[in-house]
C-alpha cells in the first residue's frame, strides 16, 4: 500500500482541520493511501524538516494542511529533493491563494480532501530563489515594493477574524505611501532600469484573492508572469486597480510592463531596500534571482474545474508553429 503523510498546522483555520482530522484520514485511506498525521510545531521550518524527513523515507504523497504558509514550507522541503513525492493541499488559511488556483473547496477542508478520489493532478511549475549562497522556494507570488508589506503588516489575529477585509484596510492605508525604488530588472527578452512602484512575480492567476491580475496565467509552462508598476502616483494605481478589476485590462496600462519569462534577477540602485514578500510571508531584501522551475512538484488539484488555458502550455506551442508556418 502506498503511504501518505499529512502535515498540518494545529491551530490553521480556527483546528477545523485538526477537529476533522479522523475523517480526513479515512478519505486518503478509501483513496489507496496508509496515511498518518504530523501536527507542526513553533520550531522554524517545522513543515519543510517533516516533508524532507517523509519524502527520504519513501512516502507517496505529502498532504500540506494549513494557510499558504504551510504549503510553502512544504514545498521548500521538497524542492530541493531530486526524488519528489506528489503533493495534495488542504486549505484553512485566510485567503488559500493556492487552494484557489487548484480550484479546491476553500471552506471545508473534509470535501478540499476528497478531491483526492478523483485521480486528477497536475505538475505545477515552483519558484527558485537564489540570493548569496542560500536558495529558496515559492509557488505563487514573489512581490516587491510598498505593497509587498500587505500581508506580513496584518496581524494574524485581525487576518482571522476579518479575512479579506484585514487586508483591504491594510492595502488602503499603504497605497497612500507607496515610495518607488530605483531597481533594475532583467528578464528573458529584456530590461527595464527605473523608478519602480512595485513588482508581482506569479506562478498562478490567484493573487491575494484576486484572478484578474494574471489573467493569462498558466500553471505548467515554465514562466512567471512579471508585472513591473513603473512609478505611479496613487491616482494612477487606482486606475490600474480599476483595469484589474474590469477584466485584466490594466496589462495594456503604459505604466505597466507585462511579461512571461523563465527568470529574473532583481536589483536596487542606490543602496535602496527592497522587500520581498514571497507567498505572504517576509522573504528578505533584493537583490535576488528567480527561475521557474517547470512542472516541478505534482499536485492533487481539481483539474476538471480548471479552465484550459491554466492548465497546459502545449496548445500555446502549437498555435505558435502554426502561425510562424503561416507567416
Amino acid at each position: 500500500m502506498k503511504r501518505a503523510r499529512i502535515i498540518y498546522n494545529p491551530t490553521s483555520g480556527r483546528e477545523a482541520i485538526k477537529r476533522e482530522m479522523l475523517d480526513i484520514l479515512s478519505v486518503y485511506e478509501k483513496a489507496g493511501y496508509e496515511t498518518s498525521a504530523f501536527a507542526t510545531t513553533p520550531e522554524p521550518m517545522s513543515a519543510a524538516k517533516e516533508a524532507k524527513r517523509a519524502a527520504e523515507e519513501g512516502f507517496d504523497l505529502i498532504v500540506a494542511a494549513g494557510g499558504d504558509g504551510t504549503i510553502n514550507e512544504v514545498v521548500n522541503g521538497l524542492s530541493p529533493l531530486k526524488q519528489r513525492p506528489m503533493m495534495a493541499v488542504i486549505p484553512a488559511g485566510t485567503t488559500n491563494d493556492y487552494a484557489r488556483a487548484l480550484k479546491l473547496p476553500r471552506d471545508e477542508p473534509l470535501e478540499a480532501a476528497k478531491v483526492i478520489l478523483q485521480n486528477e493532478t497536475i505538475k505545477m511549475d515552483i519558484g527558485q530563489i537564489d540570493k548569496d549562497d542560500k536558495t529558496k522556494y515559492f509557488m505563487n507570488i514573489a512581490a516587491l515594493g510598498t505593497i509587498s508589506e500587505v500581508t506580513y503588516a496584518v496581524p494574524s489575529l485581525m487576518k482571522s477574524l476579518y479575512g479579506y477585509l484585514a487586508y483591504l484596510v491594510k492595502g488602503a492605508e499603504l497605497l497612500t505611501r507607496i515610495k518607488p525604488v530605483n531597481a533594475t530588472v532583467q528578464y528573458d527578452d529584456g530590461e527595464y532600469s527605473g523608478s519602480i512602484s512595485m513588482i508581482f512575480l506569479a506562478l498562478t492567476n490567484s493573487v491575494g484573492g484576486f484572478e484578474s491580475i494574471v489573467p493569462d496565467a498558466q500553471l505548467d509552462d515554465g514562466r512567471f508572469t512579471l508585472l513591473i508598476i513603473k512609478e505611479s502616483n496613487l491616482g494612477q494605481i487606482l486606475q490600474m486597480v480599476a483595469q484589474m478589476i474590469n477584466g485584466g485590462k490594466h496589462i495594456n496600462n503604459p505604466n505597466l510592463i507585462y511579461k512571461k519569462t523563465n527568470k529574473v534577477e532583481i536589483l536596487p540602485l542606490n543602496n535602496a531596500q527592497m522587500k520581498v514578500n514571497i507567498d505572504g510571508e517576509y522573504g528578505g531584501d533584493a537583490p535576488m534571482v528567480f527561475t521557474d522551475l517547470q512542472q516541478h512538484i505534482e499536485f492533487v488539484a481539481n483539474r476538471s474545474g480548471m479552465s484550459e488555458t491554466v492548465v497546459s502550455d502545449a496548445k500555446r506551442k502549437f498555435v505558435e508553429a502554426a502561425e510562424k508556418l503561416e507567416n
